[in-house]
């Protein structure tokens, strides 16, 4: 019986559910940046008997017995994370990206300690010291920003704030910043004021990893990013460090974020950073960035004021306010009619996250449908059409109908 047909035995409300969740992501173009299909291998290694282990610890000091294979699993993810990557030190026990966060913060920093990170309102993320994260209650952080004009990072700015707050962690990294980061002028920003480097490439490691976009490891003393975005894996976290710092980074990890590790999820991990020294993981890579700089660029010819002016990565970040809309009118239209995406802030917003001015677009979902950048011409034209008649029942069928099509000419290999 295979695993579909053992759930539908055994719970055929589950299972239906689950037929809908494929069949929707099937027919739809997905444009969310966070977001990839796993291979059939991932999925599968994600739910082997290896799920059913328990064992805290790290490999040859666990506090459980029966490890000795699970022992072998996590030192070949940690060999390939360090292989892939150039890494002194992995740790592949972190369920999340944000647990991966969690557990430096509290390897390097005690609480009340100055950090410098970027503001969530200008690309980076909730656990970069947001108020509404613990990270903000737990730690003194400040953030920095994008230059008004350019909506890139501003090094002077960085530099200023850092010398005036001496800062303990430099944070870089974010969920929306479009733009390849000056890792070397960061990392020479932290030594001026003592402070550690930390990068948070959880969007872009996939792109990392196949030599697409600069790599921060050999500017930053710790690197965390997610396995489940551009590295086509499952949703788990990853830490690279230097290897001054692997004791401390994986005390932080363990006793002191998390306790027992998913190995269902580090046997997919495996997975993925296996695929992700091959060259047919590559070359998705870069037809990932160079669908990115087609769309933006097809974009940009129909209107449509880039933030930062383009884009160096997989991400795509749309000022609707340049044709009188905003993110949360963008996205309800552009999924009314099959397309994906997810409303966002954009730097120097007058808006809200609930209704803000900007929309966010990625292109791992249509790269691994094998769309070219020829094609973005058309999925350009098609988001276009809807967002200047997002109320327009005649547009919106037509426009679904395309999606249809388009869905099935490039159809997702959900059995590769």
């Amino acid at each position: 019986m295979t695993d579909d047909g053992a759930v539908r035995a055994a719970d055929p409300v589950v299972a239906a559910l689950l037929e809908r969740e494929a069949t929707r992501q099937r027919s739809t173009l997905n444009l969310i940046a966070s977001e990839s299909i796993p291979s059939l291998a991932v999925r599968a290694a994600q739910a082997s008997m290896a799920s059913a282990k328990t064992a805290e610890g790290y490999p040859g000091a666990r506090y459980h017995t029966g490890t000795r294979i699970v022992d072998e699993l996590e030192r070949l993810a940690i060999e390939r994370a360090k292989s892939v990557f150039g890494a002194d030190h992995a740790n592949v026990q972190p369920n999340s990206g944000v647990n991966a966060n969690l557990a430096v913060y509290a390897a390097l920093l005690k609480p009340g300690d100055p950090v410098l990170a970027m503001d969530l309102a200008h690309g980076g993320h909730l656990s970069h010291g947001a108020s509404a994260s613990i990270t903000g209650k737990v730690y003194r952080f400040r953030h920095y920003g994008v230059g008004r004009t350019s909506e890139v990072i501003d090094l002077d700015e960085v530099r200023s704030l850092a010398l005036e707050h001496r800062p303990r962690l430099l944070v870089a990294g974010g969920s929306s910043y479009p733009r390849s980061i000056d890792y070397g002028g960061l990392r020479a920003i932290a030594d001026e004021v003592e402070a550690g480097f930390l990068v948070d490439m959880a969007h872009i490691a996939g792109l990392v990893a196949a030599g697409v976009t600069p790599s921060p490891v050999a500017h930053a003393d710790v690197v965390t990013f997610t396995t489940y975005k551009t590295m086509l894996g499952p949703h788990g976290g990853v830490i690279l460090s230097r290897g001054s710092l692997a004791t401390r980074i994986d005390r932080g990890v363990f006793p002191g974020t998390q306790g027992t590790p998913s190995f269902g999820m580090m046997a997919a991990k495996a997975v993925c950073l296996g695929a992700a020294r091959t060259a047919e993981f590559r070359d998705r890579m870069r037809l990932v960035v160079d669908d990115a700089a087609a769309l933006a660029t097809a974009l940009a010819e129909r209107g449509y004021r880039l933030v930062a002016g383009g884009t160096d990565t997989h991400l795509i970040l749309v000022d609707v306010r340049s044709i009188g809309l905003t993110g949360d009118v963008a996205e309800r239209a552009l999924e009314a009619v099959g397309i994906l995406t997810n409303r966002n802030v954009i730097p120097f917003d007058p808006g809200t996250p609930r209704q803000p001015g900007g929309l966010r677009l990625g292109l791992t979902g249509l790269a691994e449908r094998g769309m070219d950048p020829p094609a973005m011409r058309s999925v350009a034209e098609l988001i276009d059409r809807v967002l200047r008649a997002p109320q327009d029942p005649d547009v919106l069928a037509a426009a679904g109908a395309q999606v249809d099509g388009l869905c099935r000419r490039h159809p997702l290999d959900v059995d590769g």
